[in-house]
């Protein structure tokens, strides 16, 4: 068994290109490196290892890369890494299973389908006999060309996305079955017309996540996977839907995925994310006792957003909230600034709104340093580590600031009490994140708003403006499009 890893949200709206130095910083590593890597992916190569020991059988680890959710990678990047997989799967080979760890929303500069074209190539390379599986992200672009080279694709259902290492696990075992011949995996997708937000955590998302299990125990049915999508990358095949795979069975899987996909249509309205803004938001956390966390969704990192917008800042300083945390904002100037004045240094500071015009403008604030931490990070997703980089906790008019230098949205509570700031005695702490967040943060807090702020991941889909996309006919932009 072969296994690689090739990972990008792309924004296609963000200001900037990726490059090979946003896969160096966001982690890449070959071989023997990915089975002592901490991220999702190498965890999920270790999981592949694992079960392939149990099993018996060979395991063979290929490049696995990652990089912050950015703009679309350079062609040459992304071509680079792609024929470096393929060279070992040619040098190491021949195999009987590949496992790709991909992400679904890759877009480079040349090419709208990265995982397709990715998948395509091992096909090419390997033949016709081997079993190629495929792990997504649901914020993908889930297409047909994907779904007709792989024998089987399998999406996270939950968003955050804790349960890779148990899709891992499905999709390690429904491939091993297909080369037993135990199993024929047969697939079927349905489009939505939809684009959306759809956190797992709360209703009505919650009880589709449960209905796919249910469909799943069904004779004949081997998986569920529903495709959030990302409403951020324009492309031809933007969009929400469902993929059902059966045992050799298509028109069940046809029949399932068109009723599964109806029944998330029927709730499209119930779906849509109505969140305050921020004068309501901020109003609603000081009516409310106890500690109540706010998500500055637009400026959420792992959407592609930079992650240095001042506006939720400057309105909690302009109303004077005191007893309050905000992070992480992205500026590696101010950061080592604020490192070299050193702890206890009152400075002043310009912070944030450095990237662009989603960015807002950035802010002249008095700030004492706290804390500087030249490695920091916080716990990601299960129990892996994201890096923060250099990272510093400053003090302005009552509101601690965690100012850091790889950028990244906020995971848990470690991005700030790794700096020593103590979030059980705020009245309100704010994250940028939209969704990832709530598993770490929901347990300490009285409450959780997520916020309509301002920036790069703006929630109004209708006003989205798409230029690739294949059909516009779309929930919101069009009230019923599958009628």
């Amino acid at each position: 068994m072969f296994a690689a890893g090739l990972q990008l949200e792309t924004n296609t709206f963000a200001p900037w290109p990726t490059g090979t130095r946003a896969f160096e910083e966001g982690g890449v590593r070959r071989g023997a490196g990915v089975l002592t890597g901490q991220g999702p992916d190498h965890k999920t190569a270790q999981l592949w290892r694992d079960l392939c020991a149990r099993d018996g059988h060979e395991f063979v680890a290929g490049l696995f890369g990652w990089a912050q959710p950015s703009g679309p990678v350079v062609q040459a990047v992304y071509e680079g890494f792609r024929d470096e997989i393929l060279s070992e799967l040619r040098s190491q080979g021949p195999f009987d299973i590949v496992l790709l760890f991909l992400h679904g929303a890759m877009v480079s500069t040349a090419c709208d389908d990265c995982e397709a074209d990715l998948a395509r190539r091992v096909r090419e390379v390997a033949g016709d006999s081997l079993v190629i599986g495929v792990e997504l992200d649901p914020h993908c672009h889930l297409t047909q060309p994907l779904v007709d080279v792989a024998d089987a694709v399998i999406l996270m259902k939950h968003y955050p996305h804790d349960d890779y290492l148990e899709r891992g696990t499905e999709l390690y075992n429904l491939c091993l079955a297909k080369a037993r011949a135990e199993a024929q995996p047969t697939s079927a997708l349905f489009d939505c017309r939809m684009v959306g937000f759809y956190p797992t955590t709360q209703q009505p998302m919650a009880a589709f996540v449960e209905r796919f299990g249910e469909v799943e125990r069904q004779p004949g049915v081997l998986s569920v996977s529903f495709a959030h999508g990302f409403p951020w990358g324009d492309t031809p095949d933007t969009g929400s839907r469902v993929l059902v795979i059966t045992d050799g069975d298509p028109q069940l899987a046809i029949r399932l995925s068109r009723q599964i996909g109806m029944e998330i249509y029927a709730a499209r309205e119930a779906l849509l994310p109505r969140f305050p803004g921020v004068e309501a938001a901020l109003d609603e956390a000081l009516a409310t006792a106890g500690l109540v966390v706010l998500a500055d969704t637009a400026d959420n990192a792992g959407g592609g957003a930079p992650g240095d917008n001042t506006s939720l800042l400057k309105a909690m300083l302009d109303r004077k909230i005191t007893s309050a945390a905000l992070g992480a904002i992205w500026d590696p100037i101010a950061a080592a600034a604020c490192a070299d004045a050193g702890v206890g240094a009152r400075l002043k500071l310009r912070v944030g709104g450095k990237s662009g015009a989603s960015s807002a403008q950035p802010l002249d604030v008095e700030a004492t340093v706290k804390a500087v931490r030249e490695r920091h990070d916080q716990t990601g997703l299960g129990d892996s580590r994201t890096a923060m980089g250099l990272s510093v906790w400053i003090e302005v008019n009552g509101i601690d600031v965690v100012l850091n230098s790889i950028r990244t949205q906020v995971f848990s509570p470690d991005a700030f009490t790794g700096l020593g700031i103590d979030l059980l005695t705020k009245e309100i702490v704010a994250v940028k994140s939209s969704q990832h967040f709530y598993g770490g943060f929901a347990p300490i807090a009285s409450k959780v708003i997520r916020v309509a702020t301002h920036g790069a991941i703006q929630m109004d889909f209708a006003a989205l403006p798409y230029a690739k996309k294949a059909d516009l006919n779309f929930y919101p932009r069009v009230a019923d499009p599958l009628a």
